[in-house]
């Protein structure tokens, strides 16, 4: 049985920094969607400020993120050759942007901030965190996965 390793063009040792850096986006887009729902449930500002960070936060960090991905699927032939790679760094990138846009709909001011449409863009943007995220285990860096037959 044999496992062969693809590992980062962008890592601390081995550790891919694209692997390390994406959990925190994802986390803080989550938890906006979070907070927008308690924002809506209570009115209280507070949550929409809560929100204004955690959306500033990941996508900072989602952006440096995304670097080092692409800066993976350039450099490494083995990531560009598998099918899907290109999909997730597309969805990782639609992430960001949906983030991003939320972030200035977040600006605006109090209820108007949120309902409906900042409200709605946490959800579509966990939406597609969760469908990238899928594409991305099929994708990362771990040993490949082999199947055992009886």
């Amino acid at each position: 049985m044999t496992t062969t390793h693809v590992y980062s063009a962008a890592a601390v040792g081995r550790h891919p920094i694209h692997a390390m850096l994406a959990p925190f986006p994802i986390v803080c887009f989550t938890l906006t969607l979070a907070t927008d729902v308690a924002y809506w449930q209570t009115s209280n500002l507070m949550w929409q400020r809560f929100s204004e960070w955690l959306l500033l936060a990941g996508v900072l960090i989602g952006a440096l993120a995304l670097l080092a991905g692409v800066i993976d699927y350039g450099a490494r032939r083995l990531v560009r050759r598998q099918g899907r790679a290109w999909l997730h760094l597309l969805g990782n990138l639609l992430v960001l942007v949906l983030a991003g846009i939320n972030s200035l709909v977040h600006a605006t001011d109090g209820w108007t901030g949120v309902v409906p449409y900042g409200l709605a863009l946490s959800a579509a943007t966990v939406f597609v965190i969760l469908v990238t995220a899928g594409i991305g285990r099929s994708v990362g860096f771990a040993p490949a996965r082999e199947s055992h037959h009886a």
